[in-house]
């Protein structure tokens, strides 16, 4: 018989896990342990020559279970599997979205190392660069959706320290526009201010596209990180984060993570081997919902402008952009409604089957306003170079019947009475 290569989602049920090491178990039970039991002191001594990185693996050796810190059977699965969908060397899982960022920017910038970073960012993510990033000296460039590639490699020449770009930080599509970024272009880009004795980092925030629609590694980013909690997750019942890449740099990813003790706990990571069992199923309703939802809103005389992928104009730079590097257009719908904050605020209150939340990529609906939440916390020039607005609203799609979503966005819509259609009637 042929040699076959299954598709990730047809191992998240079995890859990485033996039954016969967990009493015939069909599912992996929870290592709710702190520590492991060596065979000899030998082997105690061999297991922490390989964690501390005193000597490199000999040929098929593997990192022996020493300490939930540092590795763990739950976690060491789960990150097995999330190496499947992005084709990674190797994957580290952190207790939050967060940690995973903060861990990358802390092991990879040092004081006096330049940072040039995409806009719009996470709300968290903007503040850890603007709020302690500069605390240690490192330096930052935020570019904005509308500057270009050429206009970009300005910005880092004039700045006078091109000779310490450390890293290109990305995150595309962008939260809660859907503003898309040429990876490719910048990695290329990144390469060009590369010297033997420092290498520029091309980083992507690839939470908004989760696993499924997008793969910046193989677009020729360095690093890819997500908030887990999201549709790695799927179920809004955890909290978690994961960065994957290569082995040379994830072991440095994974070296501090022990330092630092941020990793996700095996519970945790129980429950995120359950949520990849049913990832593409998930994401693959949440996309389609999401591009029936667009439609309708893009043809509702209350909504003025809808942010989604599948609806960019053929042949324009973002839709060459998006067809090169993505295999769907998402479930994340951001849109402007006619008006301001107080008809925003009105159709927010007014949904029955959504729900008024943060956070993203859970198999229930959410809505909410990103200037008043979680973009709150962003200059406000930079909300408006965004255009993060009174007006803007962001969706998060669930899995629910798309006819009945369209029933709450339509009720909801109704029941607010906007400045431009009020004048439509008086006249």
């Amino acid at each position: 018989m042929k040699e076959h290569s299954f598709n990730p989602e047809s191992l998240m049920m079995t890859y990485g896990y033996k039954p016969e090491l967990s009493e015939g178990a069909i599912k992996c039970p929870i290592f709710q342990t702190s520590t492991f039991v060596f065979k000899t002191a030998e082997e105690g001594k061999a297991f922490f020559e390989l964690a501390y990185g005193l000597r490199e693996k000999t040929a098929k050796e593997e990192l022996g279970l020493i300490y939930s810190r540092i590795n763990n059977p739950n976690l060491e699965i789960l990150e097995n599997r999330l190496c499947l969908w992005d084709k990674a060397d190797d994957c580290a899982v952190f207790e939050s979205g967060m940690s995973a960022i903060s861990t990358v920017l802390l092991e990879f910038l040092k004081p006096g190392d330049l940072l040039v970073y995409s806009n719009p960012l996470y709300g968290g993510t903007d503040h850890f660069i603007h709020h302690f990033l500069n605390k240690i000296g490192v330096h930052t460039i935020g570019i904005m959706p509308d500057h270009s590639i050429d206009q970009v490699e300005e910005m880092i020449e004039a700045s006078g320290k091109a000779d310490k770009l450390a890293m290109i930080y990305l995150e595309t599509p962008a939260n809660p526009t859907n503003h898309i970024v040429d990876i490719e272009k910048f990695s290329q880009l990144a390469a060009c201010y590369s010297k033997d004795e420092n290498k520029p980092l091309l980083v992507v925030d690839n939470t908004y596209m989760g696993p499924l629609w997008q793969h910046p590694l193989q677009c020729g980013a360095d690093l890819v990180v997500y908030s887990a909690t999201k549709y790695i997750g799927g179920h809004s019942d955890l909290i978690a984060g994961a960065v994957l890449g290569s082995s040379e740099l994830m072991i440095r990813v994974k070296t501090l993570r022990t330092f630092l003790g941020n990793m996700v706990s095996p519970n945790t990571a129980w429950l995120l081997l359950r949520s990849l069992e049913t990832l593409k199923v998930r994401m693959d309703q949440q996309t389609h919902n999401a591009q029936v939802i667009a439609e309708y809103l893009e043809n509702h005389p209350k909504v003025e402008k809808v942010y989604y992928l599948g609806l960019l104009k053929e042949n324009t730079d973002e839709y060459l952009t998006y067809t090169k590097q993505c295999s769907a257009p998402g479930a994340m719908v951001s849109f402007d409604i006619v008006g301001g904050e107080k008809e925003a605020f009105t159709f927010l209150n007014n949904l029955k089957l959504m729900k008024l939340a943060v956070s993203l990529g859970g198999t229930e609906s959410l809505a909410q306003h990103p200037k008043t939440m979680t973009h709150a916390g962003v200059n406000e020039e930079q909300q408006r170079q965004m255009n993060v607005t009174n007006k803007l609203v962001r969706l998060s799609i669930g899995v629910e019947s798309s006819k009945d979503l369209i029933w709450d966005l339509e009720q909801s819509l109704e029941k607010v009475k906007t400045p431009k259609l009020e004048v439509e009637i008086v006249m």
